[in-house]
């Protein structure tokens, strides 16, 4: 995909090769690079997903990788819900209000 100057983009970085990693890790982690992806607007005039591009991020600051998306959408989450933490909030403040059915 083809991206113009200033589009937000996401580019991604390496920034410590296997060999130059900490030893105390977990040996899968041990032989993968340490990366980073920042989201920012392309400073190029145009960049195709692979170029190796500068952008800026919403703070100003400038930094340069690898583009690997164009107007990257935000595909996290906090994970399956814990059922004993479900209800701890509910369970909390009748303690705190001194319910004593709780």
């Amino acid at each position: 995909m083809l991206a113009k100057k200033g589009d937000w983009v996401q580019i991604q970085k390496t920034l410590l090769k296997p060999e130059e990693r900490t030893a105390p890790l977990p040996e899968d982690t041990k032989k993968l690079p340490l990366q980073m992806r920042v989201k920012g607007f392309l400073l190029n005039e145009s960049a195709d997903i692979g170029d190796e591009v500068e952008i800026e991020t919403l703070i100003g600051r400038r930094v340069k990788g690898t583009l690997v998306a164009v107007n990257p959408k935000y595909e996290h989450d906090f994970g399956e819900p814990v059922p004993e933490l479900i209800t701890i909030g509910i369970e909390l403040r009748k303690i705190l209000e001194g319910d004593k059915n709780a």
